[in-house]
């Protein structure tokens, strides 16, 4: 069975409605990053950066980590992604606009020719698609919730369920 998953809750939604926000939890599963980091990955001012940050760790989506000190001696603050989203049932809930965006960026940001697409039509009786889901769910969540291997190449997987007419 896939990991159960709660309810978001209004503010967690309003947190995930943003493509910006969705691309820093991303970045931050599986390292640390500091705002300025973040804001050099994501071609962002850092003052936006940090409006987004903030929000995130406000919500339980980042957590600061101990402080440390930069190249030229400045503290900085890293932030790592708590995992809070996938843990979090939000379908039809005003965030699909933002993760429609957070896919374009992040193809725009690898270029087309690093994708890998795919498109299939499958024909699943309205008594199967449940079941489809479930073990579509069940396989990511194999993957996901193995040790992250911070030497492994990080792949990212955007997967849309619609009616083919």
């Amino acid at each position: 069975m896939p990991t159960p998953r709660r309810a978001a809750t209004e503010a967690e939604i309003a947190a995930m409605a943003s493509g910006i926000r969705l691309r820093i939890i991303r970045l931050t599963y599986s390292e640390a990053l500091t705002n300025k980091e973040l804001a050099e990955r994501l071609d962002r001012d850092p003052a936006t950066t940090l409006h987004h940050v903030r929000k995130l760790v406000d919500t339980g989506f980042l957590e600061a980590l101990p402080p440390r000190r930069g190249t030229r001696g400045a503290k900085e603050i890293p932030y790592r992604s708590t995992g809070l989203s996938w843990h979090l049932d939000s379908r039809d809930r005003g965030i699909d606009q933002a993760i429609f965006e957070a896919y374009l960026a992040e193809i725009a940001e690898v270029g087309f020719d690093e994708v890998q697409q795919t498109r299939l039509v499958v024909q699943v009786p309205d008594e199967q698609i449940a079941e489809f889901e479930t073990r579509l769910m069940e396989l990511v969540d194999d993957f996901i919730s193995r040790p992250v291997d911070p030497d492994a190449k990080r792949t990212a997987i955007y997967l849309s369920k619609y009616p083919s007419r």
